[in-house]
C-alpha cells in the first residue's frame, strides 16, 4: 500500500500528517520525503543515517573528431539542451532532461553520455520507520528525476507513506504517480 499526502499549497501540514501517519501504523513502514527541494521529514524523526547515494542524470558529451555538424541532435532535442550551427554542438547541461535521444539519432555516433550530479538520496532508520528522502543540489532545476530515484528505493513488501512537494506541477505528479 502506497499512500501519498499532497496539497496544492505549502505549509498546510503534509509532512506533519505523513510523519504521524507513519508513526501510528504500528508495523514497519517506509516514509518517502519526495519534497526534494525542501526535505524536512528528518526534522521530526530521531534516527541514524543508514546510507547516502549520489543521483545523476545522463547528459550528452560530444567527440568532436567524429561529429560532422549535421544537427540531427539539435533537431531532436525538445528542450534546446543541445544546439548546432554546422559545427560541433553546444551542450547546455542544465536544460538536458537526460532522455538519451541525441545519442540515438547521431548518425556518426559522436555523442555519448556522462553522469551529471543532481542530488542525493538519503536513507535513515527511526524505530519502525525507514525514511527515504531526496535532496536536490543547489542550482538544479529538475526535481522529477530525483523524486523518481527516491521512489526506486521503495520496497513493495512494506507499506509506504509519500510526502509530496507542494503545488500541482511535474514534481507533484512524479511523487503521487502509482500511489494507491
Amino acid at each position: 500500500m502506497k499512500i501519498a499526502i499532497a496539497s496544492g499549497k505549502g505549509g498546510t501540514g503534509k509532512t506533519t500528517v505523513s510523519v504521524n501517519l507513519a508513526r501510528t501504523m504500528g508495523v514497519p513502514v517506509q516514509l518517502l520525503d519526495c519534497d526534494v527541494e525542501e526535505p524536512n521529514a528528518h526534522l521530526f524523526l530521531k534516527g541514524n543515517k543508514v546510507k547516502e547515494e549520489i543521483v545523476t542524470i545522463p547528459i550528452p558529451q560530444v567527440d568532436e573528431a567524429l561529429c560532422n555538424g549535421c544537427g540531427e541532435c539539435s533537431k531532436f532535442c525538445e528542450y534546446t539542451a543541445i544546439v548546432t550551427f554546422g559545427t560541433a554542438p553546444l551542450i547546455f547541461p542544465e536544460m538536458c532532461h537526460g532522455c538519451g535521444g541525441c545519442t540515438r539519432v547521431c548518425p556518426t555516433k559522436a555523442i555519448s553520455e556522462v553522469g551529471r550530479r543532481i542530488g542525493v538520496v538519503e536513507t535513515r532508520r527511526s524505530e519502525n520507520i525507514m525514511l527515504i528522502s531526496g535532496r536536490l543540489d543547489v542550482g538544479v532545476a529538475m526535481a522529477p528525476p530525483l523524486i523518481r530515484a527516491v521512489k526506486e528505493r521503495l520496497q513493495n513488501n512494506m507499506p509506504a507513506v509519500l510526502d509530496a512537494p507542494p503545488g500541482t506541477s511535474c514534481p507533484v505528479i512524479a511523487a503521487i504517480r502509482d500511489a494507491d
